[in-house]
């Protein structure tokens, strides 16, 4: 995957919400489209970056569908390049929409231990306010719907502190 591919995913993924009055909608269908087709693209062989390209593409609260297609290309993925690309976006993973972290977590703790493994040892080497930024969005997520069941729950960053 080019750097550009990369910029464009994380652009696109700036779906055109129903309140914005500014995007004619012809425009809002072509970044829907355009972003389905870049996530669709993906082979799984593009490495960490690229998946940290898709998590930060997961901005909008609306995605009317496509980030299914997102989802599936992380599912692409070798399990530890999920897990290091996942820690590379940290930063924006705890900045996009709930819904969009969650469903990513939940994806990277259903992949493997390799998935999970590669991630803690990755945000153990990560700046302590991302540190404490992500346990604070896992925790959330483990008391609400994402990471609640048996299975996914206490398995991402522990042991915490």
């Amino acid at each position: 995957m080019s750097s550009d591919w990369k910029v464009e995913i994380v652009e696109c993924g700036d779906l055109v919400q129903d309140d914005d009055e500014v995007t004619h909608p012809d425009e809002a269908e072509r970044r829907w489209n355009r972003y389905v087709e870049l996530a669709d693209s993906v082979a799984g062989s593009e490495g960490p970056t690229a998946v940290a390209a898709i998590v930060s593409s997961l901005r909008a609260e609306e995605d009317y569908g496509a980030y299914q297609a997102a989802h599936a290309a992380l599912n692409r993925f070798p399990h530890s390049d999920l897990g290091k690309g996942v820690a590379l976006a940290a930063r924006d993973l705890v900045a996009i929409p709930k819904d969009g972290s969650g469903n990513v977590l939940l994806i990277l703790a259903q992949a493997s231990s390799a998935a999970v493994t590669t991630f803690n040892e990755a945000m153990r080497a990560a700046d302590a306010d991302v540190q404490r930024e992500m346990s604070e969005l896992v925790e959330f997520h483990e008391s609400e719907e994402w990471l609640s069941d048996e299975g996914v729950r206490n398995v991402l960053l522990t042991p915490r502190g």
